[in-house]
């Protein structure tokens, strides 16, 4: 079985580093003709999973635009998530998970396990219960070779007090966890691997003032903020340096709002700009 971080390795090398974000948006969902439904989000999802197909390798679904509504909308959901994996793209399910015990056990099983109605690739997780907490979360996605992209230094402004503070040990919290995670990927990853647990870090996030410098083993990045958040694809060299090769530049609105109409060429010219940026 191949590994999350190694599959997402693969995909980076093929199509480049582009994320194309499900993102429903209400605004989105009118200027589309779509109804403000489970059936609107569907059918918006099923598009954008068409349009991707064969020009990005990852897309990430947000749950909240189908959480909103209801059951109706985790089932317009897991319909998007069986489509894309079936399409052969690589899923990350945008929910931020993070609990202790028993209960985040249970997010790990709704997310990792094969078959599950909600089965993803990988799962956003938020550490800040503890990384400790999420280590049963960890030991479920390797033995399924799922992935995580643990919450590190986000584009916010209201996170920057806490994720910049300072530890005992002088680090900021950011790096304490990205230390904390890479050990444990360090732990399970062969050689030459990337891990499987990634990280969260914003497009718009200064690596010196957020305290962060590069890692080991190597791990995917997943890079908010581009598009309508104002980073583009010049901005891989300039905000994650030397680790830009491990970037998934995740953009959303910028590439949604061209309509289904144009949807397809949008990705496709998208994809070629950050394609163009990392020499590929």
């Amino acid at each position: 079985m191949t590994s999350f971080g190694e599959r997402t390795r693969a995909a980076l090398a093929q199509y480049g580093p582009l994320c194309v974000g499900i993102d429903p948006h209400a605004a989105l969902l009118d200027a589309w003709g779509l109804g403000q439904s489970a059936d609107g989000v569907r059918e918006f999802g099923l598009r954008v999973v068409e349009a991707a197909t064969g020009r990005v390798g990852v897309v990430k679904p947000q749950v909240s635009f189908f959480e909103r509504f209801g059951s109706a909308g985790f089932a317009a959901l897991e319909d998007v998530l069986a489509a894309a994996r079936a399409a052969g793209l690589l899923v990350i399910a945008d929910a931020k998970r993070g609990d202790i015990g028993t209960t985040m056990d249970a997010y790990a099983a709704a997310w990792f396990t094969p078959g599950s109605p909600l089965e993803a690739d990988a799962l956003t997780v938020n550490p800040y219960l503890g990384v400790g907490a999420l280590d049963t979360t960890f030991e479920l996605a390797a033995r399924h070779g799922k992935g995580t992209f643990v919450l590190v230094a986000t584009s916010n402004p209201d996170a920057a007090p806490i994720q910049r503070a300072a530890d005992a040990e002088g680090r900021t919290v950011s790096a304490a966890v990205i230390a904390e995670v890479s050990s444990r990927n360090a732990a399970i990853t062969p050689a030459g691997e990337w891990g499987s647990n990634g990280f969260v870090i914003g497009s718009t996030v200064d690596w010196t003032e957020a305290g962060l410098d590069a890692f080991t083993p190597s791990a995917p990045i997943l890079g908010p903020g581009f598009g309508a958040q104002g980073a583009g694809p010049g901005d891989l060299r300039i905000r994650y340096g030397a680790q830009a090769a491990l970037v998934l530049a995740s953009e959303s609105r910028s590439i949604l709002s061209a309509g289904p109409d144009a949807l397809t060429d949008a990705i496709g010219r998208a994809a070629e700009r950050y394609r163009e940026v990392l020499g590929g």
